[in-house]
């Protein structure tokens, strides 16, 4: 999801929606005029209760319409996932590689819980989505704003034997298998950017961020996380810091289900095969989704800052530059890429 600063980040919670309020939603969830009656008569409480749990919505960001004589209203409606309706939109040859899937009303981190399992040793093909995240991470130690139902918050893990040196370019490759799921749906004018963001007309889309757990020179485990927007509030404009776009803008009506189906239908096989793969097999697509070839960037570490004309990747993921005529390669994930003479991406 789109990033914003840490001193804007929201207090850690962890729960299910739980009693009568994710039934309410469910019944709000297609826009329409629902009067307190009929609400309450589908969920067996009074009107009064039905206008208690309506006020509970507020605090999940949610804005509820009250029409004098008609009834209540969730304004433009809301995509709730469901964990049977992605499956059932599953290919039949990605089901063999999903392990547990569950999604969560609101949860704190979805890749701070995935770590966890992946600690416990459970994780291992699992996937973790959420309505909401209060505490999401991004690069940099920066929180992602994950509002309720605006987009999609998943962390999918897996566990590698060898070592930490065969996910050399992982975070390249995921953005691969993303532009793929958006290319199912005509989304337009997809690019990468290095090392893990995808951007969408010279705006951020989405994001991953890769964990790691475990033994880095044997067994070992990474979380894949990625927050991709698809309606973000209004309001949500004024705590992102930096330029962002959302699905809605691009390309409205995508389900949410459909997309993550999509997604996970790239990323599963791609994980599976990516011991023996490596990036070498993904770098010539994701250059041909380089959103700064050929560009002069700038290449920021916390202690030193490069400047030079992007030349792609090599076959490990990393960043070549051609500064004063000699291309240089560039690793980790802690490097930050600017274009020169303009604000942080």
């Amino acid at each position: 999801m789109a990033s914003r600063k840490p001193d804007e980040a929201s207090a850690a919670t962890v729960d299910q929606l739980g009693g009568r309020l994710r039934p309410l939603l469910a019944l709000l969830a297609d826009g329409e005029v629902h009067s307190g009656e009929s609400l309450g008569e589908v969920l067996g409480v009074s009107r009064a209760a039905v206008w208690k749990q309506l006020q509970k919505l507020e605090s999940l960001g949610l804005q509820v319409a009250s029409e004098k004589g008609r009834g209540y209203r969730l304004c433009g409606g809301l995509d709730l996932l469901d964990e049977p309706a992605i499956r059932g939109q599953l290919a039949r040859e990605t089901l063999p590689l999903l392990g547990p899937l569950r999604v969560f009303d609101r949860v704190d981190s979805t890749n701070a819980r995935m770590l966890v399992a992946l600690e416990t040793g459970a994780g291992h093909c699992e996937v973790l989505l959420a309505e909401q995240q209060t505490a999401g991470r991004g690069r940099r130690g920066r929180t992602w704003l994950s509002p309720f139902g605006a987009g999609i918050s998943i962390s999918i893990g897996w566990r590698f034997s060898g070592g930490v040196q065969l996910l050399e370019g992982l975070s390249l490759a995921v953005g691969v298998a993303l532009a793929r799921a958006l290319a199912r749906f005509d989304v337009p004018d997809v690019r990468l950017k290095w090392p893990n963001d995808v951007w969408c007309r010279g705006r951020k889309l989405a994001g991953v961020l890769l964990e790691l757990s475990g033994d880095l020179t044997d067994r070992c485990a990474v979380v894949i996380g990625i927050g991709l927007n698809m309606r973000l509030p209004a309001a949500a404009a004024d705590t992102i810091g930096q330029p962002w776009i959302d699905l809605a803008e691009v390309r409205p009506g995508i389900s949410r289900n459909a997309l993550v189906a999509a997604m996970l239908d790239e990323l599963l096989p791609m994980l599976a095969s990516y011991p023996e793969s490596g990036f070498a097999v993904w770098r010539e697509a994701w250059q041909a989704l380089d959103q700064f070839a050929g560009v002069e960037v700038c290449l920021q570490s916390a202690q030193q800052r490069w400047c030079g004309i992007e030349r792609g990747v090599d076959a490990s993921g990393a960043l070549l530059l051609e500064i004063d005529g000699t291309c240089r390669a560039f690793h980790g994930g802690e490097l930050s890429l600017r274009p020169a003479g303009s604000s942080a991406l």
